[in-house]
This record gives C-alpha cells, sequence and structure tokens, in this order.
C-alpha cells in the first residue's frame, strides 16, 4: 500500500496531544481562499518554483527535456508549462545539485512501511509525553486505504493517533478508519451552507451530516473552527457554531486564527492568493470571539490548536 505525502513534521506540539509527528497526504476536495497549505490541495505531486532563488543556470530546462519548462524572451524568468508537468522532479533533482532549491517538488509516493519507519524513530518522545501521530493534509480520507492502512500500522505500534479532517468525505470512509484513530480534529468552517461553497468551493451539508454521525459514535471529537476576519468571525455564524457545536459529543472546541504564513507558496505554484492584504485577528479579538463561543454553548473553548 502506498501513498502521496508532501511532509512529515517531527516534534510538533499542536495537532493533538503530546509531542506529535504530522504526516501531511497529498489531495483535497475543498479550495479554501485561506488555505496555508495550497500544495497539498492537489493529488499528485507538482513543482514550486521561488524566482528569487533562480540563478539562471538553465539546469532544469536541460534536466526536462521536454520543454516544460522555457526561459521567458526577454526576461530573467522561467515559466513552467503546468498543465504538461507531471511532477516527476528531475527539475527539481537537478536544480539541487546546483545549490539553489528555486525548484522544489512537493508530493512524493510512499509505502506504509517506509512512513512507519519515520513515525517509529521518535517513540521514545510519543511516550514520554503523552503524543503520537497526526495525519493531516490536504485531506487524508482523499486518500483513504492508504490512511486507513498507515493508522492501523501506527495503531499495531501501540502509538496515539489522530486525523484532522475538513469533513468532506463518504461516510463509509470515516467508518472504515474511525476504529483505529483515537482522535478526530474536525473543521467547522462556515455554517451557512451557500457561503461556505463560496469560501471553500463545497457546500457544508456533507460536512455537518458527517460531524453529526461521527458524534453519534462517540468518537474523541475536537471541533476546530478557522478565524478569517470578514469570513468565518461575523458574530452571527460565531454563534451558529457554537449552537451547532455544543450539541454535539464534543471535547472541546480550538479556534484557529487566520495567518498568511503560506501566502507565498502560491505564487511559486503558479496560483493567485486571493486573500493578500488580510491581517490577522490581534489577541484582544480573539478573546472577544472565545467569549462569544462560550458565552453561547457550554464549551470548553481555546485558542489554538
Amino acid at each position: 500500500m502506498s501513498g502521496i505525502i508532501f511532509n512529515i513534521e517531527r516534534f510538533a506540539i499542536h495537532d493533538g496531544p503530546g509531542i506529535r509527528t504530522l504526516v501531511f497526504l497529498k489531495g483535497c476536495p475543498l479550495r479554501c481562499l485561506w488555505c496555508s497549505n495550497p500544495e497539498g490541495q492537489n493529488r499528485e505531486p507538482e513543482i514550486l518554483f521561488d524566482a528569487e532563488k533562480c540563478n539562471e543556470c538553465g539546469s532544469c530546462i536541460k534536466a526536462c527535456g521536454r520543454g516544460i519548462i522555457e526561459r521567458i524572451h526577454g526576461a530573467a524568468k522561467l515559466r513552467i508549462k503546468r498543465e504538461r508537468c507531471d511532477g516527476c522532479g528531475d527539475c527539481a533533482k537537478a536544480c539541487k545539485e546546483f545549490g539553489t532549491d528555486a525548484l522544489q517538488i512537493a508530493g512524493r509516493c510512499v509505502s506504509v512501511q517506509e512512513t512507519m519507519n519515520e513515525i517509529v524513530k521518535d517513540r521514545i518522545f510519543y511516550e514520554n509525553s503523552g503524543g503520537g501521530v497526526t495525519l493531516s493534509g490536504g485531506e487524508p480520507l482523499m486518500q483513504p486505504e492508504f490512511t486507513r492502512s498507515l493508522l492501523v500500522g501506527c495503531k499495531d505500534a501501540g502509538l496515539h493517533t489522530a486525523m484532522e479532517t475538513t469533513g468532506f468525505a463518504s461516510f463509509d470512509s470515516f467508518r472504515r478508519i474511525l476504529k483505529s484513530v483515537d482522535l478526530v480534529l474536525f473543521d467547522i468552517k462556515h455554517m451557512d451552507s451557500g457561503l461556505h461553497k463560496e469560501f471553500t468551493g463545497v457546500t457544508n451539508k456533507l460536512i455537518i451530516r458527517n460531524a453529526e454521525r461521527i458524534s453519534d459514535l462517540n468518537v474523541p471529537l475536537i471541533a476546530r473552527i478557522p478565524v478569517i476576519p470578514g469570513y468565518t468571525d461575523p458574530a452571527q455564524n460565531l454563534e451558529r457554531t457554537a449552537r451547532f457545536i455544543d450539541k454535539l459529543n464534543v471535547d472541546e472546541v480550538h479556534l484557529l486564527p487566520y495567518h498568511f504564513f503560506g501566502s507565498s507558496k502560491y505564487g511559486r505554484l503558479g496560483r493567485e492568493y486571493k486573500l493578500s492584504g488580510l491581517q490577522p485577528p490581534d489577541k484582544n479579538r480573539m478573546q472577544e470571539i472565545k467569549r462569544i463561543i462560550e458565552s453561547d454553548s457550554n464549551l470548553k473553548v481555546q485558542i489554538g490548536g
């Protein structure tokens, strides 16, 4: 069993209890305007190009050999014909050999065993801190069989498991993995289905239904609310969200303040970041939102994951 991942982050202290290893899987059915991992949206490997690091050596053009990378006439830049690129990574490998790292590959095919070999290296830290492994993305259930097999491997190794999810997947996919998950981190982005589609590309109907069904199974569940100024933080939406979550069997709520740390990746992927200029909420605003959620529910609320 193999899957496509784009990062393994070790010694993480969020996204579940204790010290954790985060495995980021490629592919997501949503296109959230504020997504901080755009390299995780598409299912297949893809190239990121940082023009500022490029020394114009031309090694990538030679390595590709298919005319997918070309110089822009009259400009000291390269252009990638992304519609033809299969993400093989030959150009990024050549770029790295010349010491520039202007081209990087996001996504690589790995087996469950390869991934487990990385995960178990930090077993002592999991045991000493009550940590474990969290699958993230992207959306892990875009690769349901790999996700299931990896979670089973972690449980067989005696590790605590968690999964971050958009909630947008068939419930059959959820059902097949829930017995191997100790904690589900479930995003609730917006309660208005029309606005949810405008902001993320999909309606919230499947997400809401899955949250209810997972809650009915008494699976340990943390609801997470991304706080995006002007998008998810109007008081009416926060109040509706709090009332909905309060009906679920939820352990706690995490408020995730907007940040723009991933915004530079969009240009490197040849895409536009549509929230350019949006500022993160300050500490006072986050405390205010925390009070709104608490006043409309009996929930335990914390700021941050």
